[in-house]
């Protein structure tokens, strides 16, 4: 039986945009049964085109991974709903877990969502606790969040929960939340995740299972200030009680004034 012929346990889907080495590092991370996954790299326009060969020819991975490719660079909210595209129509697994170039997986990672989605099948999002870290290790910071829906329906006004790199969704969402929401630039996955747990439950898994990349030039730096006023307007959107929606459109206001390597540091004591 091909792969295209069986249910896979998930699809990991990776956007990648001029970082073929940040991709390598991630797949070698990523440990699971190989015959029961399959990546979906989404070439977003680098000017060297990544192909499936020249990931082969610095990995050992031997799962079926497939490249799809934007001709130009349309950011990472486009390269993602191209690989949702392509999952809903020639996809057939449970799930989808997501990854960014550059973000390394523990080696239980998969194991462990995969088995509590299987035994719970009223939770439509799980996450993790994760760690940021720069490439040095200079900085690094540990992100932990509240882990069962009530707490996380709460503390989805004030912050973005879910850490997009960790988390992993049910396949068959998509009949419902077909795409990242292209009207929240810089923050699509917030708008996408308070989409998901309005379907079924969400739930965080109490263990650091990725450590997430800090890029000084990456595009939530970059377009921090516009990213918080996108925040607010998501909190706006889809917030369903009225003090927290006002307690965390206060709290972006006041990240704004926060410079961006204070609020790095500031992270190792409270998560911002």
């Amino acid at each position: 039986m091909s792969i295209a012929d069986k249910q896979l346990d998930f699809f990991l889907l990776i956007p990648c945009y001029k970082d073929f080495e940040g991709l390598i590092l991630s797949l070698k991370s990523v440990l699971y049964h190989s015959d029961r996954f399959q990546v979906i790299v989404v070439d977003d326009g680098s000017p060297d085109p990544i192909t499936r060969d020249a990931i082969r020819s610095v990995t050992n991975i031997d799962c079926s991974i497939i490249v799809l490719r934007n001709e130009t660079n349309e950011g990472i909210t486009s390269a993602l709903n191209k690989g949702l595209q392509w999952i809903e129509s020639n996809g057939n697994a449970k799930y989808i877990a997501r990854l960014d170039c550059g973000d390394i997986c523990d080696a239980n990672r998969f194991v462990r969502q995969v088995d509590y989605m299987n035994t719970h099948a009223d939770t439509t999002l799980l996450g993790s606790w994760c760690i940021f870290q720069t490439k040095d290790a200079s900085l690094n910071y540990l992100y932990k969040t509240p882990v069962d829906h009530e707490r996380i329906k709460r503390a989805m006004h004030i912050r973005n929960v879910f850490i997009h790199p960790t988390v992993i969704f049910r396949a068959s969402a998509l009949q419902k939340v077909s795409r990242y929401p292209t009207t929240f630039q810089y923050a699509e996955d917030y708008a996408f995740f308070w989409e998901l747990i309005k379907l079924g439950r969400s739930h965080i898994l109490n263990e650091f299972l990725v450590i997430c990349a800090i890029d000084n030039k990456g595009i939530s730096l970059k377009n921090r200030h516009k990213q918080l006023n996108i925040r607010a307007k998501i909190i706006a959107r889809y917030g369903t009680n009225l003090l927290l929606k006002i307690a965390g459109i206060l709290r972006v206001k006041v990240l704004h004034i926060v410079p961006n390597q204070l609020a790095l540091r500031l992270k190792k004591l409270t998560t911002l």
